[in-house]
C-alpha cells in the first residue's frame, strides 16, 4: 500500500500524519505519477497552519510541487506514456509515494536535469520566472531588492535577474545566508538582523532606490520595503512568511511617490496550459544553459516531514530542500 502524510486538523508540525493512502486509479485526463522527489515551500506550512484555506477542506495531503514517472495512464490523455520523467507545480497533494493528478498540470522533465532538481524548483523556479519575467519585467539597468535571498525562490531569482542585467540586493538573516546569498548572484547582501535595510538600500543606491521588490516575508518588512521603492515604484508581495500584512492605507502609496502594489500567485500566472508551459521551458532553460544552478542544501525522508516543516518555519534551512519517498 503505498503512503502519504494527511493533515486531520490545522495546527504545528506534529498535526502531520504518515499513514496509508490509496492514490487511486487515474480517471480520464488523468495520470498515475510514482514521486521521486517532493519539493518543501513555505506554502505548505501555510496549508498546515489554515492561514491558506485548502481546497476541499481537511483532511488533505500537503504539497505543492514533485517530480516523478509515470506509472499509468487514465483515458483521454495525449503526449504522455508509462514511463516519462514529470514534474509539476500545484495546490496541494504532493507529501505522497504516489498520486493521480490532471495530465495537463504536468510537464515533461528535460534531459540534463534530474528529478530531484525538478522537485526542487518547479514551484519556486516558476515563481522566480513570473516574478522576474511578468510582474515586473526585469531588465539591464533596473535595480531589485529581494528579501529572503538565501531562500529557495530567492537563490533562484538571485541567479537569473543577474542574468538580466539588475543590479541585484538582498537580504538574509545569517552569516552563513549572507555568503550563500552572494554566491548566487547578488551584488550585496543585508543582514537585516544587524542592520536597517531600509537605510541600507538607500546608501547602496545612492539615495535612487528600487525599480521593484520582492517581498515573501510580509508584515515584518511590508513598510520598509515601500521605502526602499523610488517613484512609481513596485512592490511584489508574493509571501507573508512572517505573517499577514495589516489592513493599510492606500493613500500611502501616493505619498511615497505613487507606488504600486501586487499580491500575486504562481496559480494564477500558469492557469492556462500555455503560461504552464512556457514558464517551465523558460526555467528548465536557464537551467539546462547553466545560468541558473538548482542546489540542494537539505533532503528528508518524506515520513520525516514534520521536522522537515519544523526547521523550514525556525529558519534553519537554506535554499532548496526536497522530501524523498
Amino acid at each position: 500500500m503505498s503512503k502519504a502524510i494527511r493533515i486531520h486538523a490545522h495546527g504545528g508540525p506534529e498535526v502531520l500524519a504518515w499513514e496509508e493512502a490509496d492514490p487511486g486509479k487515474p480517471g480520464a485526463g488523468e495520470v498515475l505519477v510514482r514521486h521521486t522527489a517532493i519539493g518543501l515551500n513555505f506554502i505548505d506550512v501555510y496549508y498546515r497552519t489554515g492561514l491558506y484555506p485548502a481546497p476541499g477542506g481537511l483532511p488533505l495531503v500537503p504539497g505543492g510541487e514533485g517530480a516523478g514517472v509515470v506509472e499509468e495512464v487514465g483515458p483521454d490523455v495525449q503526449g504522455l506514456k508509462v514511463g516519462d520523467r514529470v514534474a509539476y507545480a500545484v495546490g496541494i497533494g504532493a507529501y505522497a509515494e504516489r498520486r493521480v493528478i490532471a495530465a495537463d498540470r504536468l510537464v515533461k522533465v528535460p534531459d540534463g536535469v534530474s528529478d530531484e532538481q525538478a522537485a526542487a524548483m518547479m514551484l519556486k523556479g516558476m515563481t522566480a520566472e513570473y516574478l522576474l519575467r511578468r510582474t515586473y519585467r526585469v531588465k539591464a539597468g533596473d535595480t531589485i531588492l529581494f528579501h529572503a535571498a538565501a531562500g529557495g525562490v530567492g537563490l533562484i531569482a538571485g541567479q537569473w535577474a543577474k542574468h538580466l542585467g539588475a543590479a541585484t540586493i538582498g537580504t538574509a538573516g545569517s552569516a552563513e545566508k549572507v555568503g550563500l546569498a552572494k554566491a548566487h548572484g547578488y551584488d550585496y547582501v543585508i543582514n537585516y538582523r544587524e542592520q536597517d535595510f531600509v537605510a541600507e538600500v538607500a546608501r547602496i543606491t545612492g539615495g535612487k532606490k528600487c525599480e521593484v521588490v520582492y517581498d515573501s516575508v510580509g508584515k515584518d518588512t511590508f513598510e520598509g520595503s515601500l521605502d526602499c521603492l523610488k517613484p512609481l515604484g513596485l512592490l511584489a508581495l508574493f509571501g507573508q512568511s512572517s505573517g499577514p500584512v495589516p489592513p493599510f492605507n492606500l493613500g500611502v502609496l501616493s505619498q511615497k511617490g505613487s507606488l504600486y502594489i501586487t499580491r500575486p500567485t504562481l496559480f494564477v500566472y500558469v492557469a492556462k496550459r500555455e503560461d504552464l508551459e512556457a514558464s517551465a521551458k523558460a526555467l528548465f532553460d536557464v537551467v539546462q544553459k547553466g545560468v541558473v544552478q538548482i542546489q540542494i542544501n537539505q533532503r528528508y525522508e518524506l515520513k520525516d516531514a514534520a521536522k522537515a516543516q519544523a526547521d523550514l518555519e525556525a529558519r534553519r534551512t537554506t535554499g532548496t530542500t526536497i522530501l524523498v519517498p
